[in-house]
Order: C-alpha cells, then structure tokens, then sequence
C-alpha cells in the first residue's frame, strides 16, 4: 500500500510541474532561477558518470587498472580540445574498449 502511495504522490507532482507551464502560460521564473536552470543538465549527468567513474563495482578504484576512468578523463580531454560531441563518444569508447581488452577484461 506505502508503494502505490508513493508512486500516486510521484505522479500528482510530476503532473503538476508539466501542466503548470500550460495551465499559466505566463508564468515566469525569477531570471536567477532561470540562469541556474542551465547548469541542471550537467549537474544530473555529472551525478549518474561519476560514481560509476569512480566506484565501477561498487567500491573506489583509482588506479591505473580503471578502465572507467582512464576513459572518461581522455573524453573530458577531447572535449576540451575538440568541442566535438561525436569525437567525445567515439574516442571515449574506442579507449574504453582498448583498455578493457588490454587488461583482459574482455575476450578477443
């Protein structure tokens, strides 16, 4: 019962939020509020790659043997360099994949 509670208040607040925009279309957020709004992307994305950067089974592992990690830093690196979303996720993989096999995490 405390399950089907909580997925009715999730749908109600969800609801809410989507409808207001149609609802008041006039509504407008303060311009601080809409600035930060901007950031929220990155930040939600920053909180789900991290961890699993970081912590790839369940406990921390920075060391060299991180496949995760050595990714993700080369990806931040061509996207800093590159400002090429493409090249981001395809070089990031293509290293990804090569240190897994070379550290015989995957099979040939």
């Amino acid at each position: 019962m405390q399950t089907w509670l909580l997925i009715l208040g999730m749908l109600v607040i969800t609801f809410l939020t989507r409808y207001s925009f149609f609802a008041w279309p006039n509504l407008r957020f303060p311009r601080l509020v809409e600035q930060g709004l901007h950031y929220v992307p990155v930040a939600v994305l920053t909180a789900i790659v991290v961890p699993g950067m970081l912590m790839p089974a369940g406990e921390w592992a920075l060391d060299w043997h991180n496949a995760y990690l050595m990714a993700g830093v080369l990806s931040i690196l061509i996207a800093a360099l590159t400002r090429n979303l493409l090249a981001t996720i395809a070089g990031g993989l293509l290293f990804f994949f090569l240190l897994r096999w070379t550290f015989g995490q995957l099979p040939l």
